[in-house]
């Protein structure tokens, strides 16, 4: 019966995407669908209906609202000139150093902001037209630009890592969190490569040389903005706050902060209400119509069915675990990051799970695979995004992007087969 299901499901899923049907529809409509292989229409209804309104009534889940807020009080209140500002005194001077400035603002206003949209669309704005009035080709810009806003949703606070730990069981929030540091870390490092090998054979500029007191003055600038990490992820290790408590916690401080920095008024505070409840609606429907496609998938057996398929093609971890990744690889091509780590990590989960790894070394495996389908046609939200910020064509953007491409591939593979790289810093803080 499993296998009818799975046929059911996917090609209702296929064929509801294929003509246009919203992603979060599809995943409701197709689970539907392969409800009423099972059971009456109206008893399907029902089930869909009670496990969405179920699945969401969860304290977890009220970290995403805050965090979005946060991101959104960040994104209208300045921060990503002063972090652009400080990037520029710890990088400027390198072969290529604009590009360097690029990867490192992105790593930390997507760490502070939690969205890799909103960060390559703050970052790029500020960093694009610089780069191209020094020399930098608009392209390879845009390509720096779009793979490095990804790293935010690896570094925390992540969204997409909170929506894990509740598809997952109960993974703990406060471990995801701080296994993405070196993780996300590594790929910043990588993609600092590429573009110092592309700076050295282009011969690109360097900045000038910042004094010791203009260095000083632009730290303590952008301080406040960087205490916003020190607060959160601190108040996790030392146990102050849950995630969810913390959340609420970054509200107060970025509200404080964007009113102190006089770049948001309290007659703003409408309109980024506004936004923040039109994400949330988006992201929370997502996380209710695919929980509704999760419970079928186990009542079908599909996890199970798909956990023996892959297992009879080999009995090597290594070879199960290289199959997982071009499958997450493939998926994120096709499917958005909140629905696929919805949907897919009651499935892979359990697999890897017997293999012996750890579910928060998995977490930050699942999150790096599908960061790159952020920036890989025809979903590519991120890439859409930095190209519209460029005005640049989307396809003259492929070929600069494909070293960018094997750096996150790179670092993908290599946290995924050194578990230490991701699981070292909670096991260290004992989580």
């Amino acid at each position: 019966m499993e296998w009818i299901g799975v046929i059911v499901l996917v090609s209702s899923f296929i064929f509801l995407l294929g003509i246009g049907v919203p992603i979060a529809f599809s995943i409701g409509l197709s689970a539907v669908l392969t409800m009423i292989t099972s059971m009456d229409a109206l008893p399907a209804l029902t089930t869909m209906a009670q496990r969405m309104a179920t699945g969401l009534e969860s304290f977890t889940l009220l970290a995403i609202p805050f965090f979005i807020f946060a991101g959104q009080l960040m994104n209208s209140g300045g921060i990503a000139v002063r972090l652009i500002n400080l990037a520029k005194v710890l990088v400027g001077r390198l072969p290529g150093g604009l590009a360097f400035v690029n990867i490192m603002a992105n790593m930390l206003f997507g760490a502070i902001s939690g969205s890799a949209a909103a960060s390559a669309s703050a970052i790029g704005t500020v960093t694009h037209d610089r780069m191209t009035a020094e020399g930098y080709d608009e392209h390879f810009s845009t390509a720096v630009n779009a793979s490095s806003a990804t790293i935010g949703l690896i570094i925390p606070p992540s969204n997409v890592l909170i929506v894990y730990s509740l598809v997952s069981g109960g993974v703990s929030i406060s471990a995801l969190f701080i296994a993405g540091y070196l993780p996300g870390i590594l790929t910043g490092l990588l993609l600092m490569g590429v573009c110092a090998y592309h700076a050295y054979t282009r011969n690109y500029p360097v900045d000038e040389k910042v004094s010791f007191k203009e260095g000083l003055a632009t730290l303590w600038k952008a301080l406040p903005s960087l205490l916003l990490l020190v607060i959160v992820i601190g108040g996790l290790i030392a146990g102050i706050f849950t995630a969810t408590e913390a959340s609420a916690v970054a509200v107060v401080y970025c509200l404080v902060l964007a009113m102190v920095y006089k770049e948001v008024k309290w007659s703003d505070l409408p309109q980024i209400l506004l936004r923040t409840v039109g994400t949330t609606s988006i992201v929370m429907l997502l996380i209710g119509t695919s929980i509704g496609l999760s419970w079928i998938m186990s009542y079908e057996n599909i996890p199970q069915a798909v956990t023996e398929s892959i297992i009879h093609v080999s009995d090597n971890p290594i070879i199960i675990l290289l199959l997982i990744n071009l499958i997450l690889l493939a998926i994120g091509i096709f499917m958005d990051i909140t629905p696929a780590v919805l949907i897919f990590t009651p499935i892979f989960l359990p697999i890897v799970t017997e293999l012996g790894m750890d579910p928060v070394h998995f977490g930050i495996v699942l999150v790096m695979n599908l960061c790159v389908g952020l920036i890989t046609p025809p979903v590519g939200s991120v890439l859409f995004v930095a190209c519209s910020v460029s005005n640049v064509k989307i396809e003259k953007v492929i070929k600069p992007l494909l070293p960018m491409f094997i750096a996150m591939i790179v670092a993908l593979l290599l946290v995924t087969f050194i578990p230490a790289i991701s699981l070292w810093l909670p096991r260290t803080f004992g989580f």
